[in-house]
């Protein structure tokens, strides 16, 4: 049995979870989320828990169950508290400003780069060097802000670029000379 799929998630106050069929809607004080289950995996409302059960041992099964349980788990989070990402921005002349809803970075190409946020994500800019990409859903937070590192990644000589806050950027020694 899945150590993780078996345990109930506990519905906190002021969320309510609807079950219909397969699909699974999670409603909070900071938006609604909705997930569709996949087919063998079955999920039950009781007595303010969540339960999440397969009907067999199949293969499938297994590896769905665990998955599903932290799936639904992550949007009743996501509705009461939300996620949020960091993102530095390393690099002399490398800068970020706030345009509205946008972000414009400015990283070293010939031409300033503005970020349109989702819909459900919220960019805000601390200083002029770091980012917070903020929503309720801990998938789209995390597309987001891979998007963002993507327009200049960190690189491995004097790691300039867009970075994850915290990150570790590993350092190459180059030539010497």
């Amino acid at each position: 049995m899945s150590r993780i799929g078996r345990l109930p998630i506990v519905i906190p106050a002021g969320v309510t979870v609807s079950v219909d069929g397969q699909d699974v809607a999670v409603k909070g004080p900071k938006g609604e989320l909705a997930l569709s289950v996949a087919k063998p995996i079955e999920v039950k409302v009781e007595d303010g828990q969540v339960l999440v059960s397969r009907p067999d041992d199949e293969r499938e099964s297994r590896s769905l169950h665990g998955l599903t349980r932290t799936l639904i788990n992550n949007n009743i989070i996501g509705v009461t508290e939300g996620y949020t990402k960091g993102l530095e921005v390393v690099g002399t002349g490398y800068r970020v400003a706030q345009k509205g809803a946008a972000v414009e970075f400015a990283l070293g190409f010939s031409h300033p780069v503005l970020v349109e946020p989702p819909a459900g994500i919220t960019l805000t800019v601390e200083g002029n060097n770091k980012v917070t990409v903020s929503g309720i859903s801990k998938q789209a937070v995390g597309e987001a802000a891979a998007n963002i590192r993507k327009i200049r990644k960190p690189e491995p000589y004097k790691g300039k670029g867009v970075r994850y806050a915290g990150e570790v950027v590993r350092r190459k020694a180059g030539k010497g000379w």
